[in-house]
């Protein structure tokens, strides 16, 4: 009867898998996406008056999701401007006051001279 080596066959294969597995468990919060509630919550954006988010500090990251968001709200804002027959900077500064009103106290907001304060 020949020995079956159970190392080799099951043993190794379960500790690569262990290892894998343990290897995604360590990778670090900066490598996963970021969302805009933990941005503002972690004080890297804040609100502006003219309706869009600014990076009150961070790197690429955080100015990718700015940029990304910022894109959507322009649409959406355009979106507004054009059913309601007015200008886009109107609806620009109307929704700058709304998010700047609704901003959690502790996070950021700019204010019209163009500095960062807590609320």
């Amino acid at each position: 009867m020949r020995y079956f080596n159970y190392t080799r066959y099951l043993v190794m294969p379960l500790f690569a898998l262990m290892l894998g597995l343990s290897s995604m468990v360590a990778i670090p919060a900066s490598g996963w996406a970021m969302d805009l509630h933990d941005a503002k919550a972690s004080g890297l954006v804040g609100e502006k008056p003219d309706g869009y988010l600014g990076v009150v500090q961070g790197g690429a990251a955080v100015a990718a999701l700015v940029a990304d968001i910022n894109g959507k709200r322009r649409a959406h804002y355009q979106a507004i401007a054009a059913k309601n027959g007015t200008s886009l900077q109107a609806v620009e500064v109307l929704a700058g006051r709304t998010a700047q009103a609704k901003t959690a106290p502790g996070q950021f907001i700019m204010t019209a001279s163009g500095q960062w304060v807590r609320k």
